[in-house]
């Protein structure tokens, strides 16, 4: 995530004001193989030998191929003849002016209406003074959840197309989503929702965030209705312009690029915590059942949200 600060300075004023904690159940199991899973997908995408995925390095090459290879074990289809859609990158020295978003489609059963957008980036901060970033939450957490998801929905098909979006470069000022938004695969009109996913696996704050509601109050009972069985708890908020600089999270991810166009938006992620852009943003700091709880809202609202895309507006713009 880019521009996350304050960290929870705010949090209870806002829980007060606006936002709704989801009932609080069991934790989500552990140790079960779908949790393996997850942990095991997070662990190598935010392995050392992928040098903090910088875009325009050859880390950031091979977690593109990690992620292409898990898309095409798992049967899913890319949008188009390939996987990757080429990026202009901002020349630096040592790196490439050419990154790559990564574009699938899950075919829906009616394939000619609206289309949600799902997505996360893949990119974070490399390699400082020798030391590597990994950023396992930021933004790991949210591509295994999207592969995670993708392989739920090609077992049991949306009812309308799911394109899952793995951004290219969010840390250098979203430059994949503005790519994708502004070239888009398919007429933009037809995209009736994003639903973005940054920072969604560390559980300090103890709470999963949702924005977007504020901009587009319709999808606030949808989000509810997705956290009704949530084994996190779901608070809505950090969207509105009333609040401290950087509290609003509107513009702070992958999502904005679709809110500049119009295009209603859900955006889940946690609050700053001590490892946020910090070396120390690894796998093994994860609480397996709390992440497993994210992902698993993360599908629930997926599946809520497309059973009634259809009566999702746009914003003008």
């Amino acid at each position: 995530m880019t521009v996350h600060v304050n960290k929870y300075l705010c949090a209870a004023a806002m829980a007060i004001v606006g936002s709704v904690p989801s009932m609080q159940a069991q934790s989500a199991p552990a140790g079960d193989a779908t949790t393996a899973r997850i942990m095991q997908r997070l662990g190598a995408l935010a392995a050392d030998s992928m040098e903090g995925r910088r875009a325009g390095t050859a880390g950031s090459v091979r977690a593109r191929a990690y992620l292409v290879q898990e898309l095409t074990a798992m049967g899913a289809k890319p949008f188009g003849g390939s996987f990757t859609m080429p990026v202009a990158l901002r020349a630096r020295a040592g790196a490439d002016t050419t990154g790559a978003n990564i574009v699938a489609r899950i075919p829906g059963k009616n394939s000619t209406g609206p289309v949600l957008v799902l997505s996360a980036h893949y990119d974070h901060l490399g390699v400082r003074n020798g030391v590597v970033f990994n950023g396992a939450d930021d933004d790991a957490s949210g591509c295994v959840a999207l592969l995670t998801i993708a392989e739920r929905l090609l077992r049991e098909p949306p009812e309308h197309d799911v394109i899952l979006a793995f951004f290219d470069a969010e840390e250098s000022g979203m430059v994949g989503s503005k790519a994708f938004v502004n070239a888009p695969p398919l007429p933009i009109d037809r995209i009736a929702l994003n639903v973005n996913l940054d920072m969604i696996a560390r559980q300090d704050g103890k709470a999963l965030w949702v924005s977007g509601t504020s901009h587009t109050p319709s999808l606030k009972p949808i989000a509810e209705q997705a956290a009704s069985k949530a084994t996190v708890t779901i608070r809505f908020g950090h969207d509105t312009k009333n609040l401290k600089p950087g509290d609003d999270w509107t513009g702070s991810s992958d999502h904005s690029a679709f809110h500049s166009k119009g295009i209603p938006f859900l955006y889940l992620g946690v609050e700053d915590h001590d490892d946020y852009h910090q070396s120390g943003d690894d796998a093994e700091k994860v609480d397996p059942a709390f992440y497993r709880g994210t992902v698993e809202y993360a599908y629930a609202l997926v599946r809520a949200a497309d059973a009634k895309l259809n009566t999702v507006t746009r914003t003008a713009r």
